[in-house]
């Protein structure tokens, strides 16, 4: 578990810079910031996007994914985890709960998150995690102090989401073949872009929270795949 307690204290320590930060710059810097980190997110998950060998698989996840996160309304679930918190720790409204679900989806999806809660859970090899944690802890400075206090809780989801894999690392790793993480990857990235879409927009006109199965239904449907000779 050590790579994901590091893991969320990078974040934690990074939005308190941010915060403490933010007041450093004007209005119009922090807009444009946004922005060029916008396009950032928008690249990553693109980036991720184009490792699928199998575009029928990313199609089929994400279909499959936003009837199973639709019926569960999971995007309005992250907003009242939330909002929930903001009513306790923040004294600004509206931001905190956009700031929150962003930066736990960021930082949740992607192979990094995955393969290194595998690697450390089997092996007690905690260096990809490591990596992870500078970038997070980076990332999460930009993000506080464009987007608020809100980034230094999603620690709390980071923590959860990688120490689960973590300790059920034993048991998971014979499922998930190189294929699978990558069509898992290149699901993720679409969600990482429809992050970054409403990063640029202001406004939520992706529900990605929604789209949050297709990551799993991305197992399910690789393996089919590949049993049945399609992939």
């Amino acid at each position: 578990m050590l790579g994901t307690v590091v893991n969320s204290v990078s974040i934690l320590i990074g939005s308190l810079l941010g915060y403490f930060l933010k007041n450093s710059f004007s209005e119009d810097i922090k807009s444009t910031v946004m922005q060029g980190l916008s396009l950032t997110v928008m690249l990553i998950g693109i980036s991720m996007s184009i490792k699928t060998n199998n575009l029928l698989v990313v199609t089929l996840s994400i279909v499959t994914g936003a009837i199973i996160g639709e019926s569960l309304k999971i995007e309005e679930g992250l907003n009242k985890i939330g909002g929930r918190i903001e009513k306790k720790f923040s004294k600004t409204e509206g931001e905190f709960t956009k700031a929150f679900v962003t930066a736990s989806l960021v930082y949740c999806v992607g192979a990094m998150a995955i393969m290194g809660s595998i690697e450390s859970g089997l092996s007690g090899n905690h260096s990809i995690l490591f990596v992870k944690s500078i970038l997070d802890g980076v990332s999460s400075i930009v993000f506080t102090s464009s987007l608020g206090i809100g980034v230094a809780f999603s620690s709390l989801p980071v923590f959860i989401y990688q120490g689960a894999i973590t300790l059920s690392a034993r048991f998971i790793k014979a499922y998930l073949t190189q294929e699978i993480i990558r069509e898992m990857t290149a699901t993720g990235g679409l969600l990482i872009f429809g992050i970054g879409i409403n990063m640029l927009s202001g406004k939520s006109r992706v529900k990605v929270g929604n789209f949050l199965p297709a990551i799993f239904t991305a197992i399910f449907i690789t393996y089919l795949f590949m049993k049945y000779n399609f992939y």
